[in-house]
């Protein structure tokens, strides 16, 4: 049984956006290096959206759950943000969709909790 010669990938034969290649006797090719500025600015700018901070019972037998509603960011960081906060506070909470939910009346120092950490946060209802 004969194998079948398959062309060795070059950068000639491949396009360098789709190339996967892991080692190579070949030269180097040099990689695409991401702005640092960019991702600096695309954070503060989903910190300084607008963020509110309300109080919530209805739905939950009576019990007020404070929410934080409109961060824009990713599920882990929300994650890890919400465990910062709750250990500060030292009650429960919960992530829901693209809010935070955090047991009890805790508004103001939420409020003082955000805005130390750069985010403008507005008090939603009374």
């Amino acid at each position: 049984m004969r194998r079948k010669k398959i062309p060795a990938l070059t950068a000639e034969t491949m396009p360098e956006e789709k190339s996967k290649l892991v080692y190579s006797t070949d030269k180097a090719i040099a990689r695409k290096k991401k702005p640092v500025e960019k991702v600096r600015q695309a954070s503060l700018q989903s910190m300084q959206k607008k963020v509110t901070v309300r109080l919530e019972r209805k739905g939950r037998s009576g019990k007020s759950v404070t929410v934080i509603d409109g961060l824009q960011m990713p599920q882990d960081k929300q994650d890890v943000l919400l465990k910062q906060l709750k250990t500060m506070l030292g009650t429960g909470g919960t992530v829901q969709d693209t809010s935070l939910e955090i047991q009890g009346d805790h508004r103001d120092a939420l409020m003082e909790m955000l805005e130390k950490m750069g985010c403008k946060a507005k008090r939603s209802g009374g």
